[in-house]
């Protein structure tokens, strides 16, 4: 949990830039950090979100290795060229997003490449911030091994016909019968993307079907609010969100499952 770590253990890491490969045998860039030691540790796939591969996402999949996790943030933007991240993304956008087929390849790439790892402990867990989280969902929904999901104010899992397109032709919420892993949603009460209503409907769909998931919900916070490099940043409802993500992850993941 957040500042319990133990001022005389010792504490390393590595991070750095890999190639993996993703959807359809592609080869594409990742960032991975791991706790130095031979562990086992679980792993994290950590989706980026639509704002690109940026430095957020590196530092994000860094804090989780300081807390005991491989983290795997695999460039999903690749196949739209190199650039800043800004450059990238305006690139997705104007394409209309990444599509699902290939986010939810990726995802199967990062897990295979996280469970192979000789100091993994066999569980791996998704999560993701805005497009991110609903990539996140999306995964847990159609690739077969996860433990564990966080879908942090992912938008448009609950979507309109109108809203769909040819690269993200279902709206993920249909996909709730097939979610395989628990789920932790973290969401802030004054979003627009997705509104309270729309993970009302969320929520519904989860219990109807039985789904094992926990929802937190936060007042006087919207988009975005774990973002502290910019205005959307809610510290208090930040750091309960993080203490709410390690605590989840910690008890679905730190349990070793090799065969």
């Amino acid at each position: 949990m957040w500042n319990q770590l133990r001022t005389d253990e010792y504490e390393g890491m590595l991070a750095e830039t890999i190639t993996m490969s993703g959807y359809k045998g592609d080869q594409i860039h990742a960032y991975f950090s791991r706790p130095l030691g031979k562990g086992p540790f679980p792993g994290v796939i950590l989706i980026p979100h639509m704002p690109g591969w940026d430095e957020f996402c590196r530092e994000t999949a860094r804090r989780f290795s300081q807390h005991g996790y491989l983290a795997l943030c695999p460039d999903i933007y690749c196949r739209f060229g190199h650039g800043t991240p800004d450059e990238i993304s305006a690139k997705a956008r104007s394409a209309g997003g990444v599509a699902d087929d290939s986010v939810v390849g990726d995802c199967e790439g990062a897990l295979e490449h996280l469970k192979s790892l000789p100091y993994s402990n066999g569980k791996v867990g998704v999560i993701g911030m805005c497009s991110g989280g609903r990539h996140a969902f999306l995964a847990a929904c159609q690739v077969s091994g996860l433990d564990a999901v966080v879908d942090c104010w992912g938008g448009r899992v609950v979507a309109s016909k109108e809203e769909l397109t040819p690269s993200q032709p279902v709206a993920p919420i249909n996909y709730t019968p097939e979610l395989g892993c628990p789920l932790l949603g973290l969401f802030g009460n004054e979003d627009k993307f997705p509104t309270p209503e729309q993970v009302d409907l969320h929520e519904e769909e989860l219990k109807k079907h039985g789904k094992n998931y926990k929802f937190y919900r936060y007042d006087d916070a919207g988009h975005g609010f774990m973002y502290y490099h910019n205005q959307l940043y809610r510290p208090q409802q930040a750091m309960d969100g993080w203490e709410k993500v390690f605590s989840f992850f910690g008890e679905h993941l730190n349990t070793e499952k090799r065969a």
